[in-house]
């Protein structure tokens, strides 16, 4: 049998015993509610869909693209940011099409990292994160983040304890899993400690449109000097809900930049152009779009906590994501998150992801996406309080 040097320092996936669960009991014919993987159900806003199918019909559009996204797109995402954010962005070395936030990082990381440099990462936490140092052979910390956790006393005490020095900090705000949310102040203390210890920041910006109750995310960027150390991702996976088209972009430091270009020069020829044609018309277009996805998650979410709540498991409404993270009742907890997922498919008829694919510290949660209309919400409910 052949050995696979990176693929032996990967784990075996969790989340893939959950699912070979799932679509067993699918296959035998029960109605599983699968609010496990975050894979958006609603549909792309028809306008961007006319937009490609309009540039796919032009020959010149089905050639190789370039790598770097092509200038139309780099120019609308440095007017979103200013728009936005009133954050300047260069769009010629300081912006950077990717095949989605998640090939973006993984290669970010893949040309930043030497074989055996250090990267901080939440724990738990979405698992490129760290997955991304290992397969790039470097080693992760895990910084403890969730209810109960003050991140920078946990920062601090991880930092003082490793060596050799951190290279990267990845963070992510709003967080998948466990739905936190900061203030730009929280930002402000990370530009410090970056600039203090010689660490590049990146900051994973995927759910900066899916907020609730009057929050409102704030960039990374708009702290004064993030420039100079980090870099912020930002996926048009969620706000446009557009998952399969992977579209996402990296902007910031621009020698960060830069090297994510070098490296993307010799991997890739970059998005399909119609797709990065109709990406324009999604940042440069009407928004009204990102609101009614964000309402949508919004009433999926209150159906859901109300519902849990009304059954006897207790949970705090988040002001953020597209996911609810759930601390397992009390008389399950012992048994984990693992085991806990598996009897709520067969006991429930409901899927949801076990905190321990996230990092060892969620393995007393579950997270349930919102991914499923509030009548199926409401139909999971009524499983889950079969197990109360």
């Amino acid at each position: 049998m052949r050995t696979f040097a990176r693929l032996d320092r990967l784990p075996p996936y969790v989340f893939a015993t959950v699912n070979k669960i799932k679509m067993d009991a699918r296959h035998a014919g029960e109605d599983i509610i699968d609010l496990g993987m975050g894979n958006p159900d609603i549909g792309t806003p028809q306008h961007i869909v006319d937009k490609l199918t309009e540039a796919a019909q032009k020959p010149q559009n089905h050639r190789y693209s370039a790598s770097m996204g092509i200038t139309k797109l780099r120019m609308a995402i440095s007017s979103w940011y200013k728009r936005r954010y009133d954050v300047d962005i260069d769009p010629d070395t300081e912006a950077i099409v990717t095949i989605g936030a998640k090939e973006g990082i993984s290669h970010l990381i893949l040309v930043t990292i030497r074989p055996g440099d250090v990267v901080f990462t939440p724990n738990p936490t979405y698992p490129i994160h760290p997955y991304s140092a290992i397969i790039s052979g470097g080693d992760v910390r895990g910084i403890p983040v969730g209810p109960g956790n003050d991140f920078f006393d946990n920062l601090m005490h991880a930092t003082r304890q490793t060596w050799p020095r951190p290279k990267i900090l990845i963070i992510s705000y709003p967080h998948n899993p466990t739905t936190e949310v900061v203030d730009l102040e929280f930002f402000e203390k990370i530009v410090d400690y970056a600039k203090e210890h010689d660490i590049i920041i990146i900051h994973d910006f995927a759910y900066a449109d899916l907020s609730f109750d009057g929050y409102k995310p704030p960039s990374f960027l708009q702290v004064k000097g993030a420039k100079d150390i980090g870099v912020e991702f930002f996926s048009l996976s969620k706000s446009y809900s557009m998952p399969g088209w992977r579209v996402g972009f990296c902007v910031g430091n621009s020698e960060i930049v830069g090297a994510l270009r070098r490296i993307k020069s010799y991997l890739d020829y970059g998005i399909f152009q119609p797709i990065q044609i109709a990406s324009i018309i999604a940042l440069n277009g009407p928004q009204e779009c990102v609101k009614e996805i964000c309402d949508t998650y919004k009433t999926r979410r209150d159906a859901l906590i109300s519902g849990l709540n009304r059954v006897g498991w207790e949970v705090e409404s988040p002001k953020a994501t597209m996911f609810v993270w759930s601390k397992i009742p009390d008389k399950y907890i012992k048994m984990g998150s693992v085991e806990f997922s598996k009897m709520l498919i067969n006991k429930a008829q409901v899927a949801v992801s076990p905190g321990l694919g996230f990092g060892e510290y969620g393995d007393e949660y579950v997270r349930f996406a919102l991914i499923e209309n509030n009548m199926r919400i409401n139909q999971a409910i009524r499983g889950i309080r079969k197990i109360m």
